[in-house]
């Protein structure tokens, strides 16, 4: 039997395993984010940064390294104060980069009087927080082919001010040199209009990141194009930061826009959440991620796509 065990951890060493997330692992993290505690994550304020402290430990968790210097946490001025986007990379087979973000700022506090003053943004964007999170959970005890780079972004609300911020950072220019494409995950909590385990993708018109996608799709993930276009949400959320660095850049969604009643309510709480769902499509992401390399994934933009 001993011989057996031995023969089997040669062959499949725990490296080689995939994670795949659990229901607990993402109420856990999409709660915490949400949680009255954090009082709607407004940027400039201690919950804003309790929230990056945490996203910094999940990265930390996860055995990622630092983007620069030795810690998670990448400062920006705001309004005088000094304020933090979150960044963690693992290092893959090849310098080949993806990216994968969210912001993690929402709206605060209520000024008017009532039962509930908090804007929790459980949605909006803790859920995109989650996905990321949840994607470098997948990948925990893994070498994926790709390098992989983590971004939770701040200010998002105020104007994308950090992932302005952070686009334009010197000192991250080796990451976006090989950065192929960004991922950024924007309200992911419900289910979309085309069903379960299924998502849209903005300014679809502008790349072949969503077939590429779809033709190595894992676990009957689905990406659908863009329903809204001719709200221009592809130039109106933080992977646009990116996209005037020429990089492929696109925000991943399944807000529901004909019946969503929480953007920036405050009953954008844990009850708005999908968990099955939301597990189900981080588990997908990962799986078909699994399947990337160099060679079958090169997206590209067309000419239609505008850079300023």
């Amino acid at each position: 039997m001993k011989k057996i065990a031995y023969l089997f951890l040669c062959l499949f060493p725990a490296a080689s395993f995939a994670q795949e997330v659990t229901p607990d692992r993402v109420k856990t993290v999409i709660a915490t984010l949400a949680s009255d505690e954090m009082k709607g994550r407004e940027i400039g304020t201690p919950e804003n940064e309790n929230a990056a402290n945490y996203i910094a430990k999940l990265f930390k968790e996860n055995r990622l390294e630092a983007c620069t210097g030795d810690s998670y946490l990448v400062p920006f001025e705001y309004k005088g104060k000094t304020v933090y986007n979150v960044c963690g990379i693992r290092k893959g087979k090849s310098e080949k980069t993806l990216g994968f973000s969210g912001h993690f700022d929402h709206i605060g506090v209520s000024q008017k009087e009532g039962a509930d003053t908090i804007y929790n943004g459980a949605d909006d964007d803790a859920s995109g927080i989650t996905t990321l999170v949840g994607i470098a959970d997948y990948f925990k005890n893994q070498t994926p082919e790709f390098s992989m780079v983590f971004l939770a972004f701040n200010g998002e609300e105020k104007g994308m001010l950090g992932s302005t911020a952070i686009a334009s950072d010197k000192n991250l220019d080796k990451i976006y040199n090989n950065l192929f494409a960004l991922f950024n995950f924007e309200m992911v909590a419900t289910e979309s209009e085309f069903g379960k385990n299924a998502v849209f993708i903005t300014g679809d018109e502008f790349s072949d990141l969503d077939e590429l996608m779809n033709s190595h799709s894992e676990n009957g993930l689905k990406i659908y194009p863009d329903p809204y276009a001719s709200e221009q949400l592809f130039y109106r959320s933080d992977n646009v930061s990116f996209v005037k660095k020429k990089i492929i850049a696109h925000s991943i969604s399944t807000a529901d826009m004909s019946k969503i009643k929480h953007y920036h309510q405050v009953n954008d709480d844990m009850d708005v959440v999908d968990l099955e769902n939301l597990t189900q499509i981080i588990n997908s992401f990962g799986k078909t991620l699994e399947k990337l390399t160099p060679k079958n994934f090169n997206p590209k933009y067309n000419s239609k796509v505008k850079f300023n």
